[in-house]
């Protein structure tokens, strides 16, 4: 192909569709993959992400990322900062809640992802997380997700309660036309008219977007079920349509935690969980692995 018609070849590539960056023919149809601290997510290789919804003190913390560690969890999630929709609710520890997640981080070797809700608390989170992640609520904060882009740390953009498939791939391409290649798409449920649960978890989000772009999906179904009995099934049929991963939320007492103890799966119960949802990513065909 000579220079004229590759030029034309990319033309056609960029005006495909308007995120332009995130679109699967950026790759030619080949499947991007995020390496964090070793870990890998993407392609071929399928990650647990598990961890506390809220830091809420520090052996806590420390004991819940051993668990993770000891099931095979490749990355450890923990709240310091939590969008809440009462302003009367628990918000996080913070900063402090950042340092417990640096010890415990210290302690297992476990990458970080926690959440990233302000611009003026970039660089505190950014010295703790490997992963930054932009909550359902903050998906259309294009300030914020431009400044993450230029923080280059890996991103996780969870998809907005009403938000279509396409809003959630041009959030990603914010981070995207910043320089930072590494972001990866979250599924969390949808809001609908259904009320037996907490949201709706939109499984055909999983290969439409990976149809539509070259980035990693992951699935939360934890907030999608609100209630911790419907966790392991949804996580089941999220692996078997081609999740990159999975991230819930575990406490040691799910029943006592300060923030949706309802939704979080016990630590005792975590290896065996991790177990199953292994089994069936491998039927898959995703290598399974905390660091590959």
């Amino acid at each position: 192909m000579n220079v004229m018609t590759q030029a034309v070849a990319d033309e056609e590539v960029r005006a495909t569709a308007p995120y332009k960056l995130a679109c699967s023919e950026t790759r030619r149809g080949g499947r991007s993959v995020v390496e964090v601290g070793g870990r890998k997510i993407g392609g071929e290789h399928f990650a647990l992400i598990a961890g506390l919804c809220a830091i809420e003190e520090r052996e806590q913390t420390l004991a819940t990322a051993q668990t993770v560690k000891d099931a095979g969890g490749a990355f450890f999630r923990g709240g310091a900062y939590k969008p809440r929709t009462s302003p009367y609710s628990f918000q996080g520890l913070g900063e402090a809640g950042l340092r417990i997640l640096a010890e415990a981080k210290a302690q297992t070797g476990l990458p970080i992802v926690t959440e990233l809700m302000d611009v003026r608390d970039v660089e505190p989170v950014l010295e703790v997380a490997d992963v930054i992640q932009i909550g359902a609520r903050n998906m259309h904060n294009y300030a914020l997700l431009s400044e993450v882009g230029r923080a280059r740390c890996t991103v996780m953009i969870k998809r907005g309660l009403s938000s279509t498939l396409e809003e959630l791939l041009l959030a990603a391409e914010y981070v995207l036309k910043e320089g930072n290649e590494n972001v990866i798409l979250c599924e969390r449920g949808i809001r609908t008219f259904e009320t037996a649960y907490r949201f709706t978890l939109d499984l055909a989000a999983v290969p439409v977007l990976q149809e539509l772009s070259h980035l990693p999906v992951v699935v939360d179904p934890s907030h999608a079920a609100g209630r911790r009995e419907l966790v392991e099934p949804l996580s089941l049929a999220a692996a078997a349509a081609g999740a990159d991963g999975i991230m819930v939320e575990v406490h040691p007492t799910p029943d006592a935690a300060i923030c949706d103890g309802r939704q979080a799966l016990a630590c005792d119960d975590l290896t065996r969980f991790a177990e199953r949802i292994g089994q069936v990513a491998a039927i898959a065909g995703k290598r399974i692995g905390a660091a590959i």
